[in-house]
């Protein structure tokens, strides 16, 4: 057998593999031919980065780490080397600035990094960002169209957009950008802004809707539980709150908030002890809340407990001393302990905070009554009838006033304004009358000799109560005092639902405006 020549010219994708045949002499060989794997192309390398965007991971660890001084130390560094041209570096740089409140140093660090880069969206949401804190409103719009063009769909944008209308009095086109933010993104503070236009609409039903909606995408979320349960309350819907609140309170026990509303309906219902109880849960989280103080005040009140009541509400007003709420029970407090001057002294107080509330002008007529000051005891039951033509109670007192003055006439009349007044909020709303309001009043129609016109009749045990008594039922001392124990409705205005509070229901001269 010939030997096989080798293969002169082959191909450089094969390898000569030589191996022995035993059937062969040896001289004789036999000649393999196997494919060689094909070479790899060489991988690209890598673009060289600028030599001042090299440390931005760095720069960007020490801020994430808050190490702010060590941070601004590196950026410097890179901003010197660069020319001012590290685009990262200026923003972490204005991000920082903002954070410690140099916000017109950081809107014009921002502005630099879209010269920079104007085709980056972000850099334009900063600058937007920059001119909303400060104040400039219409100019973080503009800002935000134009950085909407560069990034469609995005619900950042639209929901600051709506948020920026909501501060220049633009109703509409901020409830228009924050549904379409709703659309793009349906985030909880979206919710909660465009139900927040709506309660400065006055419209609580619309708001409690988008609350619900909400609710939906959101079924565990114990702040949005909590205000909707609180927006309930505000509509008289006592049962769906107490759900609501409950619901909050079992995926978040420690919710103060919840907490607060929840003690705040067991007030209202009477419950003391048991409200008591929930505001110190309460008290351990949020030991500074004047809202807190106020309502614990308001339990002792309603247990009688005048002294500590007036303690818990004097810690309130150093917490809040511009809140007239706890001013008025205050001086409820002193009026119901007869203490007359304290008592016009923190309804003063609160005049100057609520100029335009009639009811404290009413109390504070009472303690001029006591405190012997006619002449502007008068006056100021003329500014609460001015100020407030809905509160029955202003026109009893002042009728009561008007009676131990000896003017029967401008009694009368008076007290028929009030009976007209009880009528149609009997015929609106089916809450009950306050017994003590009744029980004056039935004393004092037939001593203004009008008693036959009264729209109601009073029960058979509150006419077995007056049986007992020997007192005159037209007597001066005891008329003047139920002027001094007189009830005051609870403020349920919806700028209020982010505070909780509680009238005492059926406590005589113990009904605390709500905070």
């Amino acid at each position: 057998m010939a030997a096989a020549l080798p293969l002169k010219g082959s191909s450089p994708d094969y390898d000569v593999l030589v191996g022995s045949d035993t059937n062969a002499d040896e001289s004789q060989k036999t000649v393999y031919l196997e494919p060689t794997p094909a070479v790899k192309p060489r991988a690209r390398k890598p673009p060289e980065l600028p030599i001042f965007e090299r440390q931005n991971w760095l720069i960007h660890l020490h801020y994430i780490r808050k190490e702010y001084n060590t941070c601004k130390a590196l950026i410097k560094e890179r901003l010197s080397e660069s020319n001012g041209h590290c685009e990262y570096a200026l923003y972490v740089q204005a991000l920082i600035l903002r954070h410690e409140g140099r916000i017109q140093e950081s809107l014009e660090s921002f502005q630099t990094c879209s010269l920079l880069n104007a085709q980056n969206p972000e850099n334009l949401k900063q600058v937007a960002r920059s001119l909303f804190l400060m104040g400039r409103h219409k100019f973080a719009i503009d800002v935000y169209n134009e950085a909407a063009r560069l990034s469609e769909r995005d619900w950042e944008i639209s929901h600051n957009q709506g948020v920026c209308y909501m501060y220049i009095k633009d109703f509409l086109k901020a409830k228009e950008c924050l549904k379409q933010a709703i659309q793009y993104n349906k985030h909880d503070l979206s919710y909660v802004m465009l139900a927040k236009i709506y309660l400065l609409e006055d419209d609580l039903h619309m708001a409690i809707d988008v609350y619900k909606r909400a609710i939906e995408y959101s079924p565990e979320n114990p702040d949005l539980l909590t205000t909707l349960g609180l927006l309930y309350l505000q509509v008289g819907q006592n049962q769906r709150a107490f759900e609501h609140l409950g619901n909050a309170l079992t995926y978040d026990p420690s919710n103060v908030k919840a907490i607060l509303a929840a003690g705040s309906m067991m007030q209202f219902h009477g419950d003391y002890d048991v409200a008591l109880t929930k505001y110190r849960v309460a008290a351990v989280s949020v030991p500074e809340s004047a809202s807190l103080w106020n309502n614990i005040g308001m339990c002792f009140f309603g247990k009688k407990k005048l002294v500590a009541s007036i303690s818990c509400l004097k810690r309130a007003v150093y917490l809040a001393p511009f809140d007239w709420k706890v001013m008025y029970n205050l001086g409820l407090v002193h009026l119901s302990m007869s203490q007359y001057a304290s008592a016009f002294h923190f309804l003063s107080a609160a005049i100057n905070l609520k100029p335009k509330m009639g009811q404290l002008y009413m109390l504070l007529a009472v303690a001029l009554t006591h405190l012997e000051d006619a002449d502007n005891a008068r006056k100021s039951y003329e500014q609460a009838v001015a100020l407030d033509n809905k509160e029955a109670s202003i026109n009893l007192n002042y009728s009561i006033f008007l009676y131990n003055q000896g003017n029967r006439k401008e009694a009368a009349k008076q007290f028929a304004i009030f009976e007209q007044k009880q009528k149609k909020i009997k015929d609106i709303t089916s809450h009950e009358v306050d017994p003590e309001i009744l029980e004056t009043a039935n004393k004092l129609g037939p001593a203004l000799q009008v008693g036959e016109s009264l729209v109601w009749k009073p029960d058979h045990a509150a006419q077995s109560e007056r049986k007992g008594t020997s007192k005159s039922a037209t007597g001066e001392g005891e008329v003047v005092k139920k002027m001094a124990s007189m009830s005051l409705p609870p403020d349920n205005s919806p700028s209020n639902i982010d505070h909780t509070g509680a009238r005492n229901k059926g406590e005589k001269g113990s009904e605390p405006l709500t905070v």
